[in-house]
């Protein structure tokens, strides 16, 4: 059985627009999934990237037609300027951290956190934001007080794991056989590798 490690931030507009397509490909081969939220930020400072704001203007115009695009293609709703991004997206992967601890729909939990940022305005790092995504997945509300020093703990922890093996960006999969997908619009590619396509 195949096994996918999927770096990720609550905050990327691209991991959004992964929706669940990452679980219906895992579920169509049997695979598994760890989901392992990070602090894209500073892994982009330390493996050669920038954030948004500090990047060109022509590759921020064009980062902007390229979400939109994306957005219109697959038909999900999105914001290219939300009301509350950036924020602090420590919160939201602390919950995803500890629902994963618990057992249940990480997937469902981790969409809608990211739907409350791209596609409903909401602060993700606001208590009852989070309280309410944890609800709407199946899971008790109190997990966004429960283990969080094991939840910063975790959230450090892939971060470090994320540089070390070569993460440089989100949404990022990594399969047991080593192969590596970059982005939502490799999950095709993923799915075939998968298949033993590619």
């Amino acid at each position: 059985m195949a096994h996918i490690d999927y770096f990720f931030a609550t905050l990327s507009p691209y991991a959004y627009l992964a929706g669940n397509r990452l679980e219906e490909i895992a579920a169509k081969h049997g695979a598994t999934i760890t989901y392992k939220p990070f602090d894209l930020i500073s892994g982009f400072g330390r493996t050669g990237g920038q954030p948004p704001k500090d990047r060109h203007p022509s590759r921020q115009e064009y980062r902007a037609m390229e979400l939109t695009r994306q957005a219109k293609k697959l038909g999900m709703p999105f914001k290219l300027q939300p009301a509350f991004w950036p924020t602090n997206g420590a919160p939201s992967s602390y919950a995803i951290i500890a629902a994963q601890a618990e057992g249940g729909d990480v997937g469902k939990l981790c969409q809608l956190i990211m739907h409350a940022v791209w596609a409903e305005d909401r602060d993700i790092a606001q208590d009852d934001v989070v309280r309410d995504c944890l609800a709407k997945a199946g899971f008790d509300p109190a997990l966004a007080d429960k283990g969080l020093l094991q939840g910063a703990d975790t959230f450090a922890r892939n971060l470090e794991e994320a540089v070390e093996r070569g993460v440089f960006g989100a949404p990022f999969y990594i399969v047991d056989d080593g192969q590596k997908f970059w982005g939502q619009d490799r999950l095709e590619d993923l799915d075939l590798h998968l298949a033993g396509r590619l």
